[in-house]
């Protein structure tokens, strides 16, 4: 069990946490959200001993170990899988000891038994296990750490830290530099994770799938929430509302109070009870008001055009090496209104393809054709390095558009909730997800007909992300999005490509079957490494049977479409008819002058009566039919 005592954590003059109070139990999973700038991170810190609270008690169990990704990787000789075993320091600790004590028996005997106790003989699989679940080939597995990229050397810091046989696991953002697939995994291995989690993500669908409560930090407290982030939601709004009355009832009781002492508290008969209304006004604990609106307003502008087709690639091959293309065979047409998500691993070309069509990338072969008034807005993180540091957003949206109003910006930019000081301030101290707020903002103003965005979401919080969601769906243009956010590629795009061995091909399904389709082949290429003699009948076997499940997907897909509709119109028309029912009991109704009101009730409850029986023979057929298709 942890548990915060009336604890008070500061950095600088910021005061992060005020008087807090929490209780954590052993096994729980919990999803900690809340503003950038909240205390989250400051929070773990706290934990783990690396910062210490100005006042209160914070409560650990005895001897607890710790796990957590570390955020910086040296570059290190030792090959990748040595360094995930150092996350076991237990295991390194008995080696180390079994090494030094080779000539004394008794000894050597009984830290076998504790290598055995720890389930050390099997350490180097486990270890290898996480690896190939996180991307790693069998050969990178045995290349030294120094020579992966940074966006790989946090891959092997998280594998790190789950191969820590850890009482408490902390996960900072653990997905931003994972591929969908991965991500998958990963909810699959903590799943099974046995100790205490906490992991503070802004992804709600992979805090969905691993969590079974909510920690939510806000104005220095800390509230812990039992369910999803979807019921966390709905608690909070609830709990806002009734905050939000109270508040208006005590602003009614403090104003009429106000009043009183401003009429009498000159006049000597009643300057006695003044008194006391001023004394009842400063004992008064003072509610906050409830801000439920989200700080963030924006929406995208009308394109100035619309040419259609918008762009198309012709025969064309792309990539890094002219000898060596990494997309081949590229025939696409980008329509005005398309809605397109790319859907493969890490690698296979996705961001390659991108840079591609926003022409940062010149075409090994082939052709690429714009439209005629085409307008590109192009999202990438490392655009966020081309922001000038020593400017501020004011500057930066002047230097965009120098001919509109400094207010009409300084509007615009509050909508990003850049206000005041903050709009004219360098953009220097800015966190990762204002940087990238920034960029989106300036982007956003150029009015593009054809976004592409790839990973927009990264450092941004949640209530950023729920707001370009809702723009996103609004945007009158064409949208090719990457993104490992599922919620945001559910919400916003209509349509996949599937980027797999070169190839770029429509993928006939939605985001369900793709995590299907690349956990099977993720599992049957696991399988071929594991039994090479039966490598190409297992390989095709596994193949039919991915291929099986994803016709039987698509087969259901046009039902389950059907039926969710179906589902949805409904309950409107039995609810109208259980009205029209209650109506038609009401005896006035049927007196001389009601006779028009009558019939017209009659006809409408024999129509809606119809209707129903037509829907739930519709509902039940298409149950029957689902049934028949089993995934």
């Amino acid at each position: 069990m942890i548990r915060l005592k009336s604890l008070t954590l500061r950095r600088g003059l910021k005061v992060l946490l005020d008087r807090a109070d929490l209780t954590l139990h052993s096994g729980q999973k919990v999803g900690v959200v809340g503003a950038n700038g909240a205390g989250k991170s400051s929070f773990f810190s706290l934990l783990r001993g690396e910062l210490h609270a100005d006042a209160g008690d914070l409560e650990l169990p005895p001897r607890i170990v710790i796990g957590h990704v570390a955020q910086e990787t040296p570059a290190l000789s030792v090959s990748a899988l040595d360094y995930v075993l150092d996350g076991d320091a237990e295991l390194r600790t008995v080696t180390a000891e079994l090494a030094a004590v080779a000539d004394d028996g008794l000894q050597h005997g009984e830290l076998l038994a504790k290598l055995e106790a720890i389930d050390g003989y099997s350490a180097p699989a486990r270890a290898a296990k996480l690896l190939s679940g996180l991307g790693f080939s069998t050969e990178e597995m045995t290349q030294p750490v120094s020579s992966f990229s940074g966006g790989w050397r946090m891959r092997l810091n998280l594998a790190q830290a789950l191969m820590c046989r850890s009482d408490l696991l902390l996960l900072d953002e653990p997905t931003n530099h994972l591929d969908l697939e991965t991500v998958v995994w990963l909810e699959t291995w903590l799943k099974s994770y046995q100790g205490m989690l906490l992991i503070i993500s802004h992804d709600r669908d992979f805090l969905d799938a691993v969590i079974g409560s909510i920690l939510h930090v806000d104005q220095g407290k800390l509230e812990i929430y039992t369910g999803n982030y979807g019921d966390f939601e709905s608690q909070r709004a609830e709990k806002l509302s009734q905050q939000q009355q109270a508040f208006d009832k005590q602003q009614r009781e403090i104003a009429h109070l106000e009043s009183f002492i401003t009429r009498f508290k000159a006049k000597a008969s009643k300057a006695k009870q003044a008194q006391s209304r001023v004394k009842a006004l400063e004992r008064m604990e003072v509610i906050s008001a409830a801000h439920v609106d989200s700080p963030f307003t924006f929406s995208f502008r009308e394109p100035e055009s619309s040419p259609s087709p918008l762009l198309r690639l012709e025969n064309a091959s792309t990539g890094y090496s002219v000898d060596k293309p990494l997309l081949q065979d590229l025939n696409l047409s980008l329509e005005k209104q398309a809605r397109i998500g790319l859907l493969g691993v890490n690698g296979a070309g996705k961001s390659t393809l991108i840079k591609t069509l926003c022409a940062d990338l010149h075409l090994i072969s082939g052709s690429r054709v714009e439209g005629k008034g085409l307008k590109i807005g192009y999202f990438a993180q490392h655009q966020l390095e081309h922001l000038r540091l020593d400017e501020s957003p004011l500057w930066h949206l002047q230097k965009l558009d120098p001919q509109t109003r400094e207010q009409e910006h300084r509007n615009y930019l509050g909508g990003f909730d850049f206000h005041g000081e903050m709009a004219t301030s360098p953009v220097r101290p800015f966190s990762g997800g204002e940087k990238a707020r920034l960029a989106l903002a300036l982007l956003i103003w150029q009015r593009p007909n054809l976004l592409l965005l790839d990973e927009p979401t990264n450092h941004l919080d949640i209530e950023m992300r729920q707001a370009l969601t809702r723009a996103l769906t609004d945007f009158d243009g064409a949208i090719i999005l990457v993104s490992h956010d599922r919620h945001l590629l559910r919400a916003t795009v209509d349509d996949f490509w599937l980027i797999e061995a070169g190839r770029v091909r429509p993928f006939d399904g939605d985001l369900d079957d793709y995590s299907r389709y690349s956990q099977e082949k993720r599992s049957s290429e696991a399988t071929v490494l594991r039994s090479s003699d039966a490598q190409g009948d297992r390989k095709a076997q596994k193949r039919e049977e991915a291929e099986a499940r994803q016709k039987l997907a698509v087969a259901r897909k046009p039902l389950e479409k059907q039926l969710a509709k179906v589902e949805k119109t409904l309950p409107p028309k039995q609810a109208e008819h259980a009205e029209l029912t209650a109506q038609l009991q009401d005896a006035a109704l049927y007196e001389i002058e009601r006779k028009t009101e009558l019939q017209t009730i009659l006809a409408r409850e024999a129509v809606l009566k119809a209707e129903i029986e037509a829907l739930e023979g519709e509902w039940l057929e298409l149950c029957e039919q689902l049934e028949t298709l089993t995934v």
